[in-house]
């Protein structure tokens, strides 16, 4: 295992969080608990499933960064995306098992009255836990960490989901004919979860399927290589993520057909060392060579428009 900078500093952030979030839900849990307030329960559950994401990232982090062998020729940064996909699942079925408890509890006429100490539990964990985003967020996007900016963001959505379990808190004290706020406070907070969910889950499951980076990407590969000494022209550029932001690229640049192989193999060399210098978010480049042609030119042209 190959233990980069990037790699401790994802441990570092992570583990910090992890304690944050443990201290967070046991005082929610409970508070919630002794208070009767179904919302600041389902908040503390949210904050407690922050620590199984938190473990996954810390598992995931001692492999993904691992060479490639013979099993993976491609190396292992596939984990990173499959982890931030896993913190993503995990938060819509929290927040589908948060939903379903307060509307059981709705069509039961389970109302019941919290305390006002719910609320100051609610309140403090929207401080503590916005301070943890915006932490994590810029470790993530310092790093350029898929995972890490995934879990900064279930962070965040533990922050917002505690918005309405405040709400709820408070407003359930007003007297006995309040009580089915907080069970709507715990319904309100499960969808905050599930668009967290979905905004981590599908970018993620994206890449799983090999998606292609931005069409500006792919101009401004498509320039770095044209500019490359000896190359006439590059086309059939294609680029998949290889796990958080990090590209792979294939592409076909077109040569003098009079070169010798020799030759054409270190315009390719320097091909791709150039992208790998010029652009930080890309891992790998393979390089076809191809002699240069009007009709290869024209023939490619007539195949990208139809």
């Amino acid at each position: 295992m190959t233990d980069t900078h990037e790699n401790r500093t994802i441990r570092r952030v992570t583990y910090v969080g992890m304690l944050i979030n443990a201290v967070l839900a046991f005082i929610k849990i409970a508070v919630g608990g002794l208070a009767r307030s179904s919302a600041v329960v389902a908040d503390g559950v949210h904050s407690l499933s922050d620590m199984f994401t938190d473990a996954a990232i810390i598992a995931g982090s001692r492999y993904w960064d691992k060479p490639a062998d013979s099993g993976h020729p491609h190396g292992h940064r596939r984990i990173e995306t499959a982890v931030t996909l896993f913190i993503g699942l995990t938060l819509a079925t929290v927040a589908f098992n948060m939903a379903w408890r307060a509307v059981t509890s709705i069509h039961a006429g389970e109302h019941h009255t919290p305390g006002r100490v719910a609320m100051v539990a609610a309140l403090i964990s929207i401080f503590v836990k916005e301070i943890l985003y915006r932490w994590t967020l810029d470790a993530g996007h310092r790093i350029h960490s898929m995972p890490l900016v995934a879990n900064a963001w279930h962070h965040r959505s533990d922050a917002w989901s505690s918005i309405p379990a405040a709400a709820a808190a408070g407003l359930a004290t007003l007297g006995e004919g309040w009580g089915f706020i907080d069970q709507v406070g715990a319904i309100a907070v499960a969808i905050i979860v599930l668009h967290a969910a979905m905004k981590i889950s599908w970018p993620a499951a994206q890449q799983l399927m090999d998606s292609a980076g931005p069409r500006a990407t792919v101009n401004d590969i498509t320039n770095i290589a044209r500019s490359t000494a000896g190359v006439r022209d590059a086309h059939r550029v294609r680029t998949r993520y290889m796990g958080g932001s990090r590209l792979s690229v294939d592409m076909h640049v077109l040569v003098d057909g009079t070169l010798t192989v020799s030759e054409g193999h270190d315009i390719a060399t320097a091909v791709r060392k150039r992208l790998i210098e010029k652009r930080r978010d890309i891992v790998d480049v393979v390089v076809h060579t191809e002699p240069f042609t009007r009709q290869e030119i024209q023939k490619d042209k007539d195949c990208s428009s139809s």
